[in-house]
C-alpha cells in the first residue's frame, strides 16, 4: 500500500508539472500511469471521478487527433518511399505537392514521434594520386557550382564500393544544372579507362560532340584525369578540363556531395556479397531514383531531370 501511495504521489507531481488546469490532459496521464497505480487511486488524488474518466475513454478522436494520425501515417509512407533517406524538408515538399497544409516543423515533430531518421553519412576515403609531371589545368569553376543551363558545367570523380569479392570503383559525371547524374560506370580498377567511359557515356546521353562542345568538366588533379589518354578524349569531344587544388575537397564539393549521398542512402544500408549485386543495386538507385524521383536541395527540392526540364523552358528560373 505504501508503495502504491508513493507512486500515486509521483504521478500527482508529474501532473502538476505538465498541466495547468486543462482536464483533457489529465486522462492520458492517468492511463499512462496505470502500470504503477490503479485508476481509482489516481482519480481520487487528482479529484477526478472514475465515471468521468471512463466517459472520456469512450469518446471518439478529436479532429486534431485524427489529422495528426493521418499525417503520421502519410509521413511514414513517404519516408519508406524515399528508401528511408528523406528528412523533414524533402518530406514536407512531398506533402505540399499532395495538397497538405503543414509546416516543416510539424513534419519534423511527426518524424521524431515515429523515430524516423536517416543514417549519418561516413566520409569516404580519397583516391586521388597526383602525377606531378602531368600538365596543369586551371580551376575554371572556382567553387561556383551553379549553372543556368545544361551542358555548361560538369564535374566528376571516382569512389570505391566495398563487396565481399573485392572493391568496385564508380566514376561519376554530374551536370551542375540540376545535379543530374549523366554517367556512373563501374569497374574493378580506378583507371583512365573508367574515367574515359564515364565521359563518353555522358557525351552520348547529351547527344554527342556537337551538344557538349565547350562544356567544362571539373575534377581533381588525380593522375586519372591528367593522363594523356583522358586529356586527348576531352579534346576530341570539345570538353574543357578544369581542376581544383591538390588536397582541397571543397574545390570539387559537388562531386563529394554526390558520393556522400551515395554512401548515406545506399552503401551504408547494404552489404554486398558480390560485385554483380553491387552493380545492380547502385545502378537502379542512380537511374530509377536519384535522377527521376529524389528531391535535390540544389535543384529547388526537385528531381534533377524535372529541374532540367523547367530550366530549359524558363532559363531565368534556374
Amino acid at each position: 500500500m505504501d508503495r502504491t501511495l508513493s507512486a500515486a504521489k509521483s504521478v500527482q507531481a508529474d501532473v502538476i508539472v505538465e498541466i495547468t488546469g486543462d482536464c483533457p490532459l489529465v486522462c492520458p496521464l492517468i492511463i499512462d500511469a496505470a502500470y504503477r497505480v490503479p485508476h481509482a487511486v489516481t482519480c481520487t488524488i487528482l479529484g477526478v471521478s472514475v465515471s468521468w474518466l471512463y466517459k472520456w475513454l469512450g469518446r471518439g478522436h478529436t479532429e486534431r487527433q485524427s489529422r495528426r494520425a493521418a499525417l503520421d501515417k502519410r509521413v511514414a509512407e513517404l519516408f519508406e518511399r524515399s528508401k528511408r533517406t528523406y528528412g523533414s524538408p524533402r518530406i514536407h515538399a512531398d506533402l505540399l505537392d499532395e495538397g497538405w497544409r503543414v509546416s516543416v516543423n510539424t513534419v519534423a515533430d511527426s518524424m521524431r514521434r515515429q523515430g524516423l531518421q536517416g543514417r549519418k553519412p561516413k566520409r569516404p576515403k580519397g583516391l586521388t594520386k597526383q602525377d606531378k609531371k602531368a600538365p596543369k589545368f586551371p580551376d575554371l569553376l572556382r567553387r561556383d557550382f551553379s549553372a543556368s543551363a545544361s551542358n555548361c558545367k560538369w564535374c566528376g570523380d571516382i569512389t570505391e564500393i566495398p563487396t565481399d569479392e573485392g572493391k568496385l570503383y564508380l566514376a561519376s559525371v554530374l551536370d551542375l544544372c540540376g545535379r543530374r547524374l549523366l554517367a556512373c560506370p563501374m569497374s574493378e580498377h580506378p583507371d583512365v579507362e573508367l574515367a574515359g567511359d564515364a565521359i563518353k557515356m555522358a557525351a552520348a546521353v547529351r547527344g554527342g560532340r556537337d551538344a557538349v562542345d565547350g562544356v567544362i568538366f571539373h575534377a581533381d588533379r588525380g593522375s586519372t584525369y591528367t593522363a594523356n589518354d583522358f586529356t586527348a578524349l576531352c579534346l576530341r569531344l570539345g570538353i574543357r578540363q578544369s581542376m581544383g587544388r591538390v588536397g582541397s575537397c571543397f574545390d570539387n564539393a559537388a562531386s563529394e556531395a554526390f558520393f556522400s549521398t551515395l554512401e548515406h542512402e545506399v552503401l551504408s544500408r547494404h552489404h554486398f556479397a558480390t560485385k554483380a549485386q553491387a552493380r545492380a543495386v547502385i545502378t537502379a538507385w542512380c537511374h530509377d531514383f536519384y535522377n527521376t524521383r529524389r528531391r535535390h536541395s540544389s535543384a529547388g527540392l526537385l528531381p534533377p531531370i524535372e529541374y532540367e526540364k523547367i530550366a530549359a523552358i524558363h532559363p531565368e528560373a534556374a
